[in-house]
């Protein structure tokens, strides 16, 4: 399910043909069923904007969806946020240094899954980077000193979580360890976001959160064009993809950073390093 949102595994995107972009801008739109609105709505939720956008038959109905929708942004995000003390991610961070820490079903599964792909990636997805990445600070322009980076990276592995499938526990085998899940949480909530919809009867609809996207169905007869934008200018477009049920997501070194010395200190964090990654601007997967 969350192949889709590996926000660190860094792909090149091929350029979108000119034929393709030119089909869809001739293709004639199906005709519009004849009751139904399209509805949208954006939200600060997780740290960055949730939007969702949907076609309903009903427009009480369509709104009750998003209502939906944003009510699980809000509460995986009160389960998983580590800017949260009280949630069970930060109580981890806090505690599993010492002991084992019980955590609800659902965070446990996804954390587990998180080695399965930090496996698959040789390590280059590991969500105990935060183990060093806690020491940047983008608001601030605060990065940490070379000696800092030697001092915290050996907590980053991935190995040295214990997980104890019987007891949904969570324990760190290196007492300098933390984790976060800003590369696979986002992207788990927009999947659980398009359930929702899809549960609801909703079959056009698109659910993003930050650069995680999620398309559900056709835009009413022609594909939804998503753009993706330059990593230089914000108000510039490098291309804009047809795209059908199917998800999308897009990071780069333009989200969160700020420059020092020529320079560029970013919230993407080669576990391998534990500096931010370079040679890479921009990256965007997709899959079905």
């Amino acid at each position: 399910m969350m192949t889709r949102m590996l926000r660190f595994i860094l792909a090149a995107l091929a350029a979108v043909p000119c034929l393709a972009m030119q089909a869809v801008a001739a293709a004639p739109a199906a005709p519009l069923p004849a009751r139904g609105v399209w509805l949208e709505r954006t939200e600060a939720i997780m740290g960055t904007r949730v939007y969702v956008e949907l076609w309903s038959g009903d427009r009480v109905k369509g709104h009750a969806a998003i209502d939906a929708v944003m009510a699980e942004m809000r509460r995986i995000d009160e389960l998983m946020s580590h800017y949260k003390p009280e949630s069970q991610l930060s109580q981890i961070n806090a505690r599993a240094n010492r002991e084992p820490v019980q955590v609800d079903r659902e965070l446990f599964d996804l954390i587990k899954l998180s080695t399965h792909y930090s496996q698959i990636t040789a390590g280059a997805f590991d969500i105990t980077y935060a183990s060093v990445g806690y020491l940047y600070d983008y608001r601030r322009h605060v990065h940490p000193t070379e000696a800092q980076i030697r001092e915290a990276l050996p907590a980053v592995n991935w190995r040295n979580m214990l997980l104890d499938e019987q007891h949904h526990t969570v324990r760190f085998e290196h007492p300098g360890m933390r984790i976060d899940l800003g590369g696979i949480g986002k992207g788990y909530a927009v999947d659980r976001g398009v359930e929702i919809l899809e549960a609801r009867g909703i079959r056009h609809a698109v659910v993003s959160a930050g650069g995680d996207s999620r398309i559900l169905g056709d835009h009413l007869g022609r594909p939804w064009l998503v753009a993706i934008r330059h990593p230089d200018d914000p108000h510039k477009v490098v291309t804009r993809i047809p795209l059908s049920d199917i998800a999308m997501s897009t990071s780069g070194d333009y989200e969160r950073y700020f420059d020092e010395k020529g320079v560029r200190y970013h919230h993407i964090i080669d576990p391998r390093t534990g500096h931010s990654a370079s040679k890479v601007r921009s990256a965007t997967i997709l899959a079905p």
